[in-house]
């Protein structure tokens, strides 16, 4: 509560603004993913990384977290694995990103995105501004970049950018492509650093509305046909589902046939 109540007041000192802190510790902590949610990249001080990474560090670890020896569902080097991506000990999990790549701005949305920039800290936004303003540029549909992972279980972050669909309208040969190439950018990224495992969430799948079916179809097909055409350092490509209708889709899919 102490480390919480400090984290709160300097953020909202920083802001300049008055906010009510809240007396209970759920509400508390409420706030300061929002506030977390709606800083902008920029400095901050020592004291206040080292009190957050010591606050979420504990968040992580006291998390029912999954290592590859406690997924079962595998098929050669794919493997599937239902649950929160932020509690898998992994080499690298893949976000969902937008083309800004900076993280959700929105207080509290349910998107991959915000949900791995809550749980990795204010590092994670400050790293993914530098290298943006390094390229220059929004990131390439269909791109990736690589990062740390400060306070998650896994040692990096792949950030992707997907196809968005319009709603009321399907995904066009291109958007097919596109999706594809996020997987190829993911995995290429991974056997350039030497990582053994990766986590891809269902990319684009959710406010980029690609149908979950095709989605699922195109990132087996892609993972397939990399992992048999290229030699690579992985060993363990984990699709990682949250919904009950997502893990039916890819188990259809993986384990049909078996």
């Amino acid at each position: 509560m102490e480390q919480l109540d400090y984290l709160l007041n300097y953020l909202i000192d920083e802001r300049g603004e008055k906010i009510r802190i809240p007396d209970d510790y759920h509400s508390k902590r409420a706030l300061l993913r929002s506030l977390m949610n709606v800083r902008p990249p920029m400095e901050i001080s020592h004291e206040y990384l080292k009190v957050q990474d010591e606050f979420l560090t504990a968040e992580t670890l006291s998390k029912d977290l999954t290592g590859i020896d406690d997924i079962t569902e595998a098929k050669g080097k794919m493997m599937l694995w239902q649950g929160d991506i932020v509690t898998l000990k992994v080499d690298a999990i893949v976000n969902a990103a937008n083309s800004k790549l900076l993280g959700c701005f929105i207080p509290h949305h349910n998107c991959i995105d915000n949900i791995i920039h809550s749980a990795a800290g204010l590092q994670l936004r400050d790293e993914c501004s530098r290298i943006m303003k390094s390229q220059g540029v929004d990131e390439e549909v269909g791109k990736a970049k690589i990062t740390d992972a400060y306070n998650l279980p896994s040692k990096h972050v792949i950030h992707t950018v997907g196809p968005a669909i319009p709603q009321g309208s399907g995904p066009s040969d291109k958007n097919m492509e596109e999706l594809a190439s996020c997987y190829r950018s993911c995995l290429e990224i991974a056997n350039r650093y030497n990582l053994e495992s990766i986590a891809f969430c269902c990319i684009s799948t959710g406010v980029f509305n690609f149908p979950q079916d095709l989605a699922a179809e195109i990132a087996i097909g892609t993972v397939e046909e990399y992992l048999k055409s290229n030699e690579t350092t992985l060993k363990h490509v984990i699709f990682n589902v949250f919904t009950d209708e997502s893990y039916m889709i890819y188990k259809e899919l993986l384990f049909g046939d078996d």
